[in-house]
């Protein structure tokens, strides 16, 4: 059964394009559609639109909100690429470097070290590379 929707699956995409673009920047995300191919542009699409337009989109949780869950999820999963791009996204969302601090403190009660310790790994560049692009951040 096809859900009842009054948005269109081009508008939910564009909307996620768009909420993908703020959160991990335009450039990251247009090199991602760009380098799409006939494999992975499906899931590129689905991501896009529902991930990105569906529940990104769902404004009862802010952007930082969701950025801090990620970056706590991504730490369990110890999906280090998604984290080094989430924790990005978490800096242009207005998270403090304290609160990202704070997450992955909590994240290594809940995770384990070896996953807090390779987060941390893992933010402290994302962190240093976003600097570098935001110098007065």
């Amino acid at each position: 059964m096809k859900k009842v929707d009054p948005m269109s699956d081009e508008t939910m995409f564009q909307n996620g394009f768009e909420n993908r673009k703020t959160v991990l920047g335009a450039a990251h995300v247009e090199k991602s559609w760009a380098n799409a191919d006939d494999f992975n542009r499906p899931v590129q699409r689905l991501v896009t639109e529902y991930c990105w337009g569906e529940v990104w989109g769902d404004e009862r949780l802010p952007f930082k909100t969701r950025s801090m869950l990620n970056i706590a999820m991504l730490t369990a999963l110890n999906q280090h690429h998604e984290l080094s791009v989430h924790v990005k996204g978490a800096l242009t969302n207005g998270v403090t470097r304290d609160e990202i601090q704070a997450v992955l403190m909590q994240a290594l009660v809940y995770c384990g070290a070896p996953a807090a310790l390779a987060a941390f790994r893992t933010a402290s560049a994302a962190i240093a590379d976003w600097d570098k692009e935001h110098p007065a951040g």
